[in-house]
């Protein structure tokens, strides 16, 4: 359902985005990777447009379920009331009273950004009592989020369970455009694929591969497809247990004629931390 098949007018709306930016690089660089934040813009200009009482909430890096100071959200909606030049409220929760008095207190075309969902372990495992407390403070939900609308997690299956929901402008954009490139796609279709985890793309992957005529992989994820192909990756980062996943789809990708493409150059340092070696390959 889109935005325009919801009734949210002068209602809580908890929106699910993605503001997960690169911030170990410190507060300073946050305004030159917003632009996850700007791509929320016209989801967020909508609902204050009807005088809805915006909630937004995200993950933000992997804390493993516990709160890590450094990975608080707070900086980054400081960037997010500059972007949309109004003051935008963060909480230093994503759930419980601080919470629900924050919610209580908002007038009509307020914008409250709530803490790392990812504070809590029930996020990541779709617990249903964290969805229920995550809606507990809101009348429908938005999913705006597209780059995680494939994890079962909390904030993107258990809470449109419990809420009124519809997709955000920039999903309905997403799914569109993808719905087009494959039903009737201009030839040769190729798919650019990266992200840390092979694991994050295996449905993606089997439910494209048929379709493509070229794959492109980057990020994280190609180590473990050059580690399948017996190249030397040093401490990198490798997902083991999809070895055999990145060998069969190579396999069945040459089978059917479509050109798997890897990095040709890397770089690579002597040791994690700034004071390594670094050089290209």
């Amino acid at each position: 359902r889109s935005l325009t098949g919801l009734d949210m007018a002068d209602k809580r709306v908890l929106v699910r985005v993605d503001f997960n930016i690169p911030i170990e690089q410190g507060i300073e660089a946050i305004a030159s990777y917003d632009q996850r934040l700007r791509a929320t813009l016209p989801t967020i200009h909508y609902l204050l447009e009807r005088d809805c009482k915006v909630i937004l909430c995200s993950h933000l890096g992997r804390p493993g379920g516990k709160v890590t100071e450094d990975l608080r959200l707070a900086p980054i909606g400081d960037r997010l009331g500059f972007l949309l030049g109004k003051p935008v409220k963060s909480v230093k929760d994503c759930i419980g009273p601080e919470v629900a008095s924050a919610v209580a207190d908002m007038a009509p075309g307020d914008v409250v950004l709530l803490d790392n969902l990812r504070f809590y372990p029930g996020e990541e495992k779709n617990d249903p009592g964290f969805s229920q407390a995550l809606a507990a403070n809101a009348d429908c939900f938005v999913m705006d989020a597209f780059a995680v609308a494939h994890r079962p997690h909390a904030s993107t299956v258990g809470v449109p369970e419990l809420l009124p929901s519809a997709m955000g402008i920039l999903v309905q954009r997403e799914v569109e455009s993808m719905g087009k490139a494959l039903e009737s796609p201009e030839r040769p279709l190729a798919a650019l694929l990266g992200g840390a985890k092979v694991s994050d793309k295996i449905l993606v992957l089997e439910n494209l591969l048929d379709k493509l005529d070229h794959i492109f992989i980057g990020g994280g994820m190609c180590v473990t497809f050059l580690k399948a192909q017996g190249i030397n990756t040093g401490a990198s980062n490798v997902e083991t247990d999809r070895l055999d996943f990145a060998r069969e789809l190579m396999e069945r990708a040459k089978q059917r004629n479509i050109q798997v493409h890897l990095p040709d150059d890397l770089v690579i340092a002597d040791r994690f931390g700034p004071d390594g070696e670094v050089k290209t390959v």
